[in-house]
């Protein structure tokens, strides 16, 4: 009788093979990931049938991950202004926890992509429009998630390329600042006083730590 696969073992490896594609990027062999996992080639093809198999369960589980850690941050929060969870979101994003996520997917190539998950780019950015849209309501602009999320990827292409967090801190900063004014402007007169002075003060806020390293 054969032997039983153990998903247990399965699952280590795969968890080595996430691990090493975050560290890394994807690779396109699987010499990195049998020096990452510890196992043989032929372990490796017995576990998950084929390198496109193992490669693509890589890519999922990544952004399974990433999809979890990034739709918690952008996600309204019960007593939080929407302006400085933003603010809270782009720290994490780019800092040592969320970086990893950016630079595997801003690496992948796109015959990779089209093989191993094809429409990845266009899933990759609707994913994030409904907590986007949650958040921005909670200030009466949902129509504006677009635009938040076109800045957010903008800027993250922007650090990718030029490795100047401090900037784009900078810049993301004062789009904030524009979304406050903008609120201010379009709000009706009576009643929201307070609540735009709220947003004022949370979106001046800066934050005293390190830049990328929230």
């Amino acid at each position: 009788m054969g032997r039983h696969k153990q998903p247990e073992i399965r699952d280590r490896i795969l968890d080595a093979c996430v691990d090493h594609a975050l560290a890394h990027g994807l690779p396109d062999r699987l010499e990195p990931l049998v020096k990452a996992t510890g196992c043989s080639t032929r372990m490796l093809i017995y576990h998950f049938g084929t390198r496109d198999a193992l490669l693509r369960e890589t890519l999922r589980r990544a952004r399974q991950l990433q999809r979890e850690f990034y739709g918690d941050l952008l996600s309204p929060k019960p007593g939080e202004p929407y302006l400085s969870t933003l603010r809270r979101a782009w720290q994490a994003m780019t800092g040592p926890e969320g970086r990893p996520y950016l630079s595997m997917f801003g690496k992948l190539r796109q015959d990779a992509e089209q093989q191993l998950w094809p429409n990845f780019r266009r899933e990759a950015t609707t994913d994030w429009l409904q907590p986007l849209e949650d958040g921005m309501r909670t200030v009466g602009r949902p129509e504006l998630a677009t635009l938040v999320l076109a800045v957010i990827r903008g800027l993250i292409m922007d650090v990718e390329a030029t490795g100047d967090t401090p900037r784009a801190d900078r810049a993301f900063d004062d789009f904030l600042d524009a979304l406050v004014l903008g609120h201010r402007l379009t709000a009706p007169q009576h009643g929201t006083t307070a609540d735009s002075s709220k947003l004022t003060r949370n979106a001046r806020h800066r934050s005293t730590a390190p830049a990328g390293t929230a």
